[in-house]
């Protein structure tokens, strides 16, 4: 009789690791997989970036500081590696994107382009999409943290070397904001 239940016993733990380890898989995918959703959307927007820039060119020679920070932000998000320095930079990125388009706002022939208006807005598009990402990322970020480090899964999470994943936080409250994009 005591042996059947210690293999009872043994039988539950063994199951309950099994279980907690199969969460922490589940979790962790889902975590990967919103990164990779937001990746995505902040390559579309890296490839529109040259697009923009070159369509702006041609009406705003004078102002070089401001196409040349956007192409060298754009650079730097793209070479970024860990979750934080990605964020980082994508945020300078999206500062200099503003302030490109608040440059353009002196220049009536490119805002009434219908070039610039398209790009305009499929970057407001994307600029959603990224938004929307990084919610669903962060979200599976939190549920990963949450299990990762309550009891007693953290027993699980540890033997089996699960670490925390890192936000995909916005650090300034202006960074926060979709960019202003005014239609003619």
């Amino acid at each position: 009789m005591l042996i059947i239940s210690l293999l009872i016993i043994l039988a539950v733990v063994i199951l309950y690791i099994i279980l907690t380890y199969n969460q922490l898989v589940r979790l962790q995918n889902l975590t990967r997989e919103g990164w990779s959703g937001i990746d995505v959307q902040l390559k579309q927007r890296a490839n529109l970036i040259p697009n923009l820039v070159e369509t702006v060119k041609g009406y705003m020679g004078h102002e070089r500081g401001v196409l040349e920070k956007v192409t060298e932000l754009r650079s730097q998000a793209l070479a970024s590696g860990s979750v934080p320095e990605r964020a980082a930079n994508e945020n300078m990125l999206t500062s200099a994107l503003r302030q490109l388009f608040a440059v353009s706002e002196n220049y009536p022939d490119l805002k009434a382009s219908q070039n610039f208006i398209e790009l305009q807005n499929t970057l407001t598009s994307i600029e959603n999409q990224i938004q929307l990402s990084r919610r669903y990322y962060n979200g599976a970020v939190r549920d990963l943290n949450i299990a990762i480090q309550s009891f007693p899964s953290n027993l699980i999470a540890k033997s089996f070397h699960f670490t925390p994943a890192e936000f995909f936080e916005i650090e300034d409250a202006k960074e926060r904001e979709v960019p202003t994009v005014k239609l003619v």
